[in-house]
């Protein structure tokens, strides 16, 4: 029994991914660590809590200050339940492009909701919240999670450890995608130092891409966190094709993914035709249910069969 559900944060489940399409030659396995299963839906509750937890023992947050954070949703999520559960109020700023779903779910957690231009993405609302915790630094605590070391720490000191032992350190290439980068740095350092020869790939999304919750790096900001000396291959993935990749983890392993799920799915595809042999760890950093209002699953391509009867 767990006093809190900020305990059932953490430990998911590592599934292997049966029914990838590769060349019977190749001795190739792949899995998959479901962060779906953490109790706001998605891999930044690690996080959430972790900064929320270090800026209270780093008396860097009091409960005269709302805690403020730009996001392009899943980050907001998890916020947003971390701070209902230890009693602070708490705002997102997201781009007009988040899907309604993670509007409602933020709504449910109490959160108050700032929208900025669509056309601007998440660099719209990092610039917003720079400029309100500027002006009001006695009202706003901003834990600024593209800047913060506890985002990546997390994933070293939690995600990388529980992915080792899960697969018994039999790891030969770790791909994830890139956002904040928290997630491919610390996981990424981790694995290096367990066992230097595992190749750690980051997947990237074209310009003007539809992926909510990853950086194409040429047109966004770069988080003061990021450090490409991590990664050894870069993948790049368009919209479309990350969200088939997404609809088909449904229909052929039962995973019901989310955007970023579906472009970490892609460049496991990818890699895969490049190899000849090895255990490929990957992240599938949500579901799929906050996107059912977007084009992932709107797409008349995703109906399934019409039943006779």
């Amino acid at each position: 029994m767990n006093n809190s559900v900020l305990n059932l944060i953490g430990n998911t489940p590592v599934v292997k991914i049966n029914n990838i399409k590769k060349n019977k030659n190749k001795n190739i396995n792949v899995y998959a660590k479901l962060e779906s299963f953490n109790p706001g839906g998605s891999i930044k509750d690690r996080i959430a809590a972790k900064m929320i937890e270090k800026a209270e023992q780093e008396k860097k947050l009091n409960r005269k200050k709302t805690i403020i954070e730009a996001s392009s949703g899943n980050t907001a999520i998890g916020l947003a339940l971390v701070s209902k559960i230890k009693g602070y109020n708490f705002t997102a700023v997201m781009s007009k492009s988040v899907s309604e779903e993670r509007r409602k779910i933020l709504r449910s957690y109490g959160a108050s909701i700032i929208l900025t231009s669509k056309k601007e993405k998440t660099d719209g609302a990092i610039r917003l919240v720079n400029k309100l915790v500027e002006k009001h630094p006695e009202r706003f605590y901003n834990p600024n999670q593209f800047s913060n070391k506890y985002n990546y720490l997390t994933h070293y000191y939690s995600t990388g450890p529980e992915l080792w032992k899960q697969l018994n350190g039999n790891i030969d290439y770790f791909i994830a995608g890139i956002g904040t980068s928290g997630t491919i740095r610390g996981v990424g350092k981790y694995l290096k130092e367990k066992n230097k020869n595992i190749k750690i790939i980051g997947v990237l999304p074209e310009k003007e891409h539809g992926i909510q919750g990853l950086k194409n790096l040429e047109e966004s900001i770069i988080p003061d966190i990021y450090n490409d000396k991590i990664i050894d291959i870069f993948i790049n993935v368009n919209t479309e094709k990350s969200y088939k990749n997404a609809r088909d983890l449904s229909k052929t392993e039962g995973i019901f993914a989310g955007m970023s799920s579906g472009a970490s799915f892609l460049g496991v595809k990818k890699l895969i035709k490049e190899i000849d042999r090895g255990n490929v760890a990957t992240i599938f950093p949500d579901g799929g249910e906050k996107y059912l209002s977007t084009n992932l699953y709107q797409n008349k391509s995703n109906s399934g069969k019409r039943a006779s009867i």
